[in-house]
């Protein structure tokens, strides 16, 4: 389970890694392969290149079910 603030719309894909536990190169492909990120995607279509991807509170949602964590992805643990 993922628990996040009500509030925050949208994430970063550092902020998604934390949560979901895994690594930027399988969130960065996953996003790719399943269309999400919308935010990077349309930066791509403009031809200049994303350096942070953007998802939203679903989109976050849809990764957590669709990979699983990183065996390789170590937890870190936020103390805000």
């Amino acid at each position: 389970m993922v628990r996040i603030k009500l509030s925050q719309k949208v994430f970063t894909e550092d902020e998604v890694c934390i949560l979901t536990g895994i690594c930027l190169d399988h969130l960065r492909n996953v996003a790719k392969l399943k269309h999400l990120g919308r935010i990077a995607r349309a930066a791509e279509a403009a031809g200049a290149e994303a350096e942070k991807w953007l998802f939203t509170q679903a989109e976050l949602m849809i990764l957590h079910v669709l990979q699983p964590r990183c065996e390789h992805q170590p937890v870190v643990v936020s103390t805000n």
